[in-house]
């Protein structure tokens, strides 16, 4: 599994985990929920900065996105 594949399920997993919706995780986070979408299903490869905007919309630590399961 690569890297985008892994950021985008745990993306997926957290967000879930909070009942949040994409389009309310995107607003949150100041991104166009396609972006966001496109992140989830590992097709984008988001800058350091659009994923530190994502952990901080969710209250977590980035690190929380690119580790393991």
């Amino acid at each position: 599994m690569d890297v985008r594949e892994r950021v985008g399920l745990n993306l997926q997993r957290l967000r879930r985990e909070r009942e949040l919706s994409q389009e309310e995780l995107s607003h949150r986070a100041k991104i166009h929920q396609t972006y966001l979408s496109g992140v989830e299903r590992g097709r984008r490869n988001p800058s350091l900065l659009v994923l530190d905007r994502i952990a901080e919309a969710l209250g977590i630590d980035v690190s929380e996105l690119l580790g393991p399961r």
